[in-house]
């Protein structure tokens, strides 16, 4: 039998090289409004006048980075060429347990995206490109994408321990300090506030609330003939699951269980009850980085204004 419950803590992989500040979500599962990037005006415990950024919005972040980058580039000498944009359903992430009928529906657990997005990283032409400048020019190719360490660092100490640098140059970082201001708070205040779950998640995922939520849903999916202690039992196996199988039967197979998971999550209140504890965990735990969080949002929004004249477009 598998632990009632074990930690799981998403990580939004971001395209080429740029990094995608995300609010860390910790057990929480994604409402059907949410993940078609909806404004839910959703609020931090503690933290006024500021909301999360919907996926829409950090789409068109991401889209008037990669423009402010090609430009920078150019300025250096260097092609650049934009990632394809991606939809809010690409981008979709779950927290703990998928509940979003529609998206398991359409999407299972996201195989087919998966591979979309490997196709896309494999055939980069940013990456060919680079490969294909002399050994000189290609140094000179990253210090101008990605910073020159020589010419200073940024440095922030993580609330969970360690600390995390990034050089201050480079048109990455320019294109951040465009968007969001002053680089070295921005920076400062993302990395705080995406690195907050390792402080709450590790005893919400004990609580006895959430742990007899987790045990009804595994009875609802015996019943659906579906034998799994926890969601996180599914993420393990899901590729075993399907491994030897033809592209339509891996699809297949994912959406039958998705379904599954996201119907019992519904049914048991599994993904209601993940989502009330993690804000009450994080009201509870959080209030000394509401700061942190609150700079972090606002400065979300303050870019998002600016993307939306970079880019000429509204989220």
């Amino acid at each position: 039998m598998a632990t009632p419950v074990r930690l799981r803590i998403a990580v939004l992989l971001a395209t080429v090289t740029a990094v995608t500040a995300v609010t860390a979500v910790g057990c929480g599962a994604t409402s059907d409004q949410e993940a078609k990037g909806v404004r839910q005006d959703r609020k931090t415990p503690g933290v006024e006048n500021t909301r999360e950024l919907t996926t829409e919005e950090r789409l068109l972040i991401e889209r008037a980075e990669q423009t402010l980058v090609e430009r920078c580039m150019a300025a250096g000498g260097f092609r650049f060429w934009p990632t394809p944009a991606v939809s809010a359903a690409e981008r979709q992430g779950h927290g703990y347990v998928l509940d979003d009928i529609h998206w398991a529906r359409t999407h299972g657990y996201g195989g087919q995206l998966e591979k979309k997005a490997e196709k896309a990283r494999l055939n980069d032409p940013n990456t060919a490109y680079a490969n294909a400048l002399p050994a000189t020019e290609r140094i000179r190719y990253s210090k101008t994408l990605d910073g020159d360490p020589a010419k200073g660092m940024l440095s922030v100490e993580l609330p969970s321990g360690g600390t995390v640098q990034t050089p201050r140059s480079g048109c990455w970082n320019r294109a951040a300090e465009q968007l969001y201001g002053d680089i070295a708070t921005w920076f400062r205040a993302k990395k705080t506030a995406t690195s907050l779950t390792p402080l709450y998640v590790p005893d919400l995922l004990k609580d006895r609330r959430l742990t007899s939520a987790v045990t009804a849903w595994s009875r609802c999916m015996r019943e659906a003939g579906h034998a799994y202690a926890d969601p996180d039992e599914i993420r393990a196996k899901r590729y075993e699951l399907t491994k030897g199988m033809s592209p339509r039967q891996t699809h297949a197979t994912e959406v039958e269980l998705a379904v599954a998971e996201a119907t019992c999550a519904q049914e048991t209140s599994l993904g209601r009850t993940a989502r009330e504890l993690e804000h009450e965990y994080r009201t509870r735990n959080l209030r000394r980085y509401s700061d942190d969080i609150a700079t972090y949002q606002r400065l979300g929004l303050t870019a998002v204004t600016r993307a939306k004249k970079v880019t000429g477009s509204t989220p």
